[in-house]
């Protein structure tokens, strides 16, 4: 297809009008109905009401194991004067019609689902009888009715049981199959072509080179699709070419909706915006909605389909998804629109959006003394992870700069609502907390695990908004670690030691042989040696910034959230040097100039010591199993403990 100039690019709209051009131009409505048979009908639509054709049950039955009797010849029954009844010949099994009918003073044995027979009005519990003298021995009376289902007390013929609109779940399924139901009408599934785009993107599977990223966003988009009712149409990884990009956006197009992501930016080899651009009818809406994440979204529609550019970020992506094209899907299946679920929470600290975007921020959920406590999880639009372990997401109006520590605020819950856990960590990063917390779900302890930093964790601690906090914070009038910091509500359980150094590129000529003070010294006075920097409130750059005595090198401004940013920076040359543990240095395959060991310990409030949760903690953290294992991690776990 011809490739016309881009006229609307960056048009920023808000979300609300941006929404409003979108569906403007679609029909929001099933697509259509089919048959399937019964076996495939789970997760489908009903397309038509489902009215009963016949009882359920079809005959009177039996409730329990026992004898057919008629009420009134129990009456006074009791253990000490029990009612004598003479059985018939005939026992009445489930799927056997009877042929005698209950007379005065006589009992039909009966099982658990067989048929009433004529003359009885109830079934008398076997555990409630006894056989004497071949007579029936009965010592409890039975009411009329009792351990007896009439037919159609479930289902009766001629009564809607089920609506359109429907989703069948297993107990629909089982109600369908209880009407004698083998074919079912539901809405057709909504076929979604999605591609990914972009010269760096590699389908999972393949060799991964340098610069390149493994396309996540393709799987997580046809999943949402699955989830909303749609069928996903996986084409692959398309390339930063037109004339692909295009027979891809023609193939999509034989779909009932396109979704792609990536080259819908301004950027070098964003392409996707200028194909979409060719479209008719009316062809691009938008492009440009005052979002973050989400801000270069691209909505069209032509012939009544929706095409939808998201943005390469995965969070961006989602997030552009969900808003847009998510309530279109659900609709073109015929599922009823999402019921949002909202909690109330606060704010634990200051938080900065930028003036005239819509700001969605991805939360996690812990409860402390005010209630719940949302815990930004800022990991940036690129973060793979930040969904799926999230809990909700802020909405932070396009006026607003600043949310302050204790603000109020609404949260939209993610999944099926709030998972409560049973062990809240919420500190420092680190790799040996990670197993310590892997043996703890192996058990079967639900675990929640923020990583905000030791001071995060410290203050977590003191609001008992965590079960545990993982620090290491060093005092830089004394360089002990952490135990200047304990309160009377706290108490700090000793964990172990790790290695922090100077880590760089092996044969570096600058570090390589050289000890800590020299290594430093280096670092501090030429001026083309860039470090990377650790975040403000990290155990790490407490101690970076005392070995910098000061002193701000190039690099110093460019902050990263944990050892293994810092090692992949220095590792792809985009820094020489920065302070690490070990550890990630052996994992990288970097020179490690040791420098201090710090104490990662675990702080918590004193009154949750004696949960289970936090003592199974303890247990697992002194055994042997767990110290040989930190071991193995590179860590120093002291003798004894």
């Amino acid at each position: 297809m011809p490739v016309k100039a881009q006229s609307q690019f960056l048009q920023v709209l808000t979300r609300d009008e941006a929404e409003r051009r979108f569906r403007e131009h679609l029909t929001l409505a099933p697509l259509g109905a089919e048959t399937v048979a019964l076996h495939a009908a789970l997760g489908r639509v009903l397309a038509e009401d489902v009215v009963a054709t016949v009882d359920v049950p079809g005959f009177d039955r039996s409730n329990v194991d026992g004898f057919a009797v008629r009420a009134g010849d129990t009456w006074g029954a009791m253990e000490e004067e029990p009612r004598r009844l003479s059985p018939t010949a005939e026992t009445l099994a489930p799927g056997i019609v009877p042929q005698a009918e209950v007379t005065a003073g006589t009992a039909t044995p009966i099982a658990t689902g067989g048929m009433l027979p004529r003359g009885a009005d109830a079934v008398v519990m076997v555990e409630h009888t006894d056989m004497e003298g071949g007579r029936l021995v009965v010592r409890r009376a039975a009411t009329a009715g009792e351990n007896v289902s009439y037919a159609g007390t479930d289902i009766a013929r001629g009564e809607t049981v089920l609506r359109a609109g429907q989703p069948l779940s297993s107990r629909e399924i089982g109600v369908l199959a209880a009407l004698g139901l083998d074919q079912v009408p539901v809405h057709r599934r909504p076929r979604v072509a999605i591609f990914s785009t972009g010269n760096e993107i590699v389908a999972p599977g393949a060799p991964l080179p340098v610069g390149a990223v493994y396309d996540s966003n393709a799987a997580i988009l046809a999943a949402a699709v699955e989830e909303l009712g749609g069928e996903p149409v996986r084409l692959g990884v398309v390339p930063d070419n037109e004339a692909r990009l295009s027979a891809a956006l023609r193939q999509g197009l034989a779909c009932d909706a396109v979704v792609f992501s990536g080259g819908t930016s301004k950027g070098e080899g964003d392409l996707s915006y200028r194909i979409v651009a060719a479209l008719q009818d009316p062809g691009v809406v938008a492009h440009g909605v005052a979002l973050k994440p989400g801000k270069p979204v691209c909505l069209a529609v032509t012939q009544g389909k929706p095409v939808v550019i998201l943005p390469g970020f995965p969070t961006s992506a989602v997030f552009t998804f969900h808003e847009f094209m998510a309530p279109v899907i659900r609709a073109f299946a015929g599922r009823p629109p999402e019921q949002r679920q909202l909690v109330d929470a606060t704010l634990p600290m200051r938080v900065n959006s930028e003036r005239g975007r819509t700001e969605y921020l991805l939360v996690g959920l812990v409860p402390g003394e005010r209630g719940l406590a949302a815990y930004p999880m800022g990991k940036g639009s690129g973060s793979v992870t930040t969904f799926s372990s999230a809990d909700g997401f802020i909405t932070i109006g396009q006026h607003t700069e600043i949310l302050d520590a204790g603000a109020p605020v609404q949260v939209q819950l993610l999944g099926q609502g709030l998972q409560a856990a049973d062990l809240i960590l919420v500190g420092s990063h680190c790799v040996g907390l990670d197993w310590l917390a892997g043996q703890l779900v192996r058990q079967g302890l639900r675990i929640k695990s923020m990583s905000v930093g030791s001071t995060g964790g410290l203050m977590a601690a003191k609001r008992g908004e965590c079960d545990l906090g993982g620090i290491h914070l060093m005092d830089p009038a004394t360089g002990v670690y952490n135990t200047h910091l304990l309160t009377p509500a706290l108490e700090l359980v000793p964990g172990y030691g790790r290695m922090q150094g100077v880590v760089y590129r092996r044969g570096d000529a600058r570090f390589e042989g050289r000890d800590a003070a020299a290594a430093m010294a280096t670092a501090r006075s030429e001026a083309g040696c860039a470090m990377v920097n650790r975040n403000a409130g990290s155990g790490t750059r407490i101690l970076i910034d005392r070995l910098l005595e000061g002193a701000q090198p190039a690099g110093y401004g460019v902050q990263t959230k944990s050892h293994n940013a810092v090692a992949v920076a220095v590792a792809q040359g985009r820094a020489d040097w920065g302070l690490a543990i070990d550890t990630v240095a052996r994992q990288y395959g970097l020179g490690f100039i040791p420098v201090q060991e710090e104490r990662y310990d675990f702080v918590l409030p004193r009154d949750r010591l004696a949960r289970a949760p936090v003592q199974a903690f303890l247990a697992l953290l002194r055994s042997d199993a767990a110290r040989a294992a930190l071991r193995e991690l590179g860590f120093r776990v002291d003798p004894g403990g």
